[in-house]
């Protein structure tokens, strides 16, 4: 995916047998990452592993088997109407799940995301029939959806734990110490509707492992080159403010991250990005899995918890994806009109789309 230093298959394979043997038993994969090579990679990876000693976690919706890549947009969601009709969803579903498993060498997933829907995936009840026709047929076992790939739809997951809570287990959001906003704000929802939460980027960007400095230089494709300027270093002196606390419980700062985002409602799996950087003085991939496998749930105290929360708060901090007050054109994949049902849901949760979404700095 053109992030940090390009891995070699033997080692690649190897990082994910080592995560097995320190205990780290879930893997997540998605269909368009390498347009299935990650699949398949993982597939070999995994081969010869006793099936019922980890949970696989897949993700399908970008439809990169009859489309054309669109430029930094990436590859349409299968939902797009210049596509195919909603008749054809469940077929589309079936099919990509299909072939993903095929690529893995597997026969199931334990868990089935519907990955970056647009307005018509959170909404659309065809769409969660075909997915619940997957784990009805066998093909997963439970289901969930993982909005993205920027941060936002908050209205749009509270909405559609409301509607489809009866086949949605699970919801991958963006949420970590120096991320709290605004996914924090669909927590409350996903714990009355039973809804489990695992977090994506946990590591915000690198800095919580700590080979992600001041100065550090990403690659042309890397997305981390998309962040405002001078994020680096706003998020390194976060990084030192909360060093005191760090010590006090004995963590190392990805093993902080990850226990104040599991003591929040709701988070269940936390899920940083492991990255070998280009940079002399970075760790090695291999250093950073053995600091996660030794991460676990901490008991913070609850100024603790407040504290972490106060020196990260990112509030306001950028136009969210999603339902959007100042979109008044036609949708686009990522971010579309702001409706009465959507701010109706906002409500129910004391979500207030003027007030707690909305972008305080330009």
């Amino acid at each position: 995916m053109h992030f940090g230093e390009p891995l070699d298959e033997d080692r690649w394979i190897g990082m994910v047998r080592l995560a097995w043997e320190k205990g780290v038993r879930t893997f997540i994969t998605a269909d368009v990452y390498g347009l299935g090579a990650a699949d398949s990679l993982l597939g070999r990876a995994l081969k010869g592993v006793a099936r019922d000693s980890y949970c696989l976690v897949g993700a399908i919706g970008h439809d990169f088997y009859a489309t054309r890549r669109d430029g930094a947009k990436g590859y349409p969601r299968f939902t797009d109407p210049s596509l195919r009709s909603p008749r054809e969803f469940r077929s589309y579903l079936r099919m990509a799940a299909e072939k993903s498993l095929e690529r893995l060498q597997q026969s199931h997933f334990d868990l089935l995301l519907l990955h970056n829907p647009d307005r018509l995936g959170y909404g659309n009840e065809t769409v969660w029939e075909g997915m619940r026709d997957l784990a009805q047929q066998g093909v997963t076992h439970r289901l969930g959806v993982a909005p993205g790939p920027a941060n936002g739809f908050t209205l749009d997951l509270i909405q559609c734990f409301e509607r489809f809570e009866e086949v949605i287990d699970w919801a991958m959001i963006i949420l970590s110490p120096f991320e709290p906003w605004p996914g924090s704000l669909a927590l409350s929802a996903a714990v009355q509707h039973e809804v489990r939460i695992m977090t994506r980027v946990v590591d915000h960007g690198g800095i919580f492992h700590g080979d992600v400095r001041p100065g550090h230089r990403f690659g042309p494709s890397d997305h981390r080159s998309f962040r405002p300027p001078g994020w680096v270093d706003a998020a390194w002196d976060k990084l030192v403010q909360l060093g005191p606390i760090g010590e006090r419980y004995g963590l190392t700062p990805l093993q902080l991250a990850c226990g104040w985002t599991l003591a929040q409602k709701g988070v269940e799996c936390v899920v940083p990005t492991l990255i070998q950087e280009v940079s002399d003085s970075s760790k090695r991939i291999e250093e950073k899995l053995l600091d996660l496998s030794l991460v676990k749930k901490v008991m913070f105290s609850e100024s603790d918890l407040e504290a972490i929360r106060l020196i990260g708060d990112n509030t306001g901090c950028m136009t969210l994806k999603g339902a959007n007050r100042n979109h008044l054109t036609e949708p686009e994949p990522d971010r579309w009109a702001l409706t009465p049902d959507l701010e109706d849901a906002g409500r129910r949760w004391g979500v207030d789309p003027d007030r707690d979404l909305a972008a305080l700095h330009r």
